[in-house]
């Protein structure tokens, strides 16, 4: 499956992702600057990727925890989430997302 990263500068990086791996995972892989400092506990925001609205839908709705993570992010919007959260499924294939 694509997933596509809209990078701060406007460029696209279009990643080779395996259906079960996180978008965290993939994105270091691509050279994304998505920290995960917490190494995917959901302890920090360092993975912060703001989800295509139209996209948006197509992901697991955000846990309590994550919600409260994303508080933290810096300039969150509606379709923020972090990366360490959103494990890729077939049905996500074409997911586009920005680095903030």
């Amino acid at each position: 499956m694509k997933v596509r990263f809209i990078e701060r500068d406007g460029g696209v990086c279009v990643a080779d992702a395996p259906v079960g791996s996180t978008l965290l995972d993939i994105g270091q892989a691509y050279g994304q600057p998505l920290e995960g400092t917490c190494d995917g506990q959901m302890a920090c925001a360092t993975c912060h990727v703001i989800v295509d609205a139209a996209d948006f839908d197509r992901l697991p709705t955000a846990s309590e925890e994550e919600e409260d993570m994303l508080d933290l992010a810096y300039a969150t919007t509606r379709t923020s989430r972090l990366s360490c959260q959103i494990v890729l499924t077939e049905a996500m294939d074409g997911l586009t997302v920005r680095i903030p």
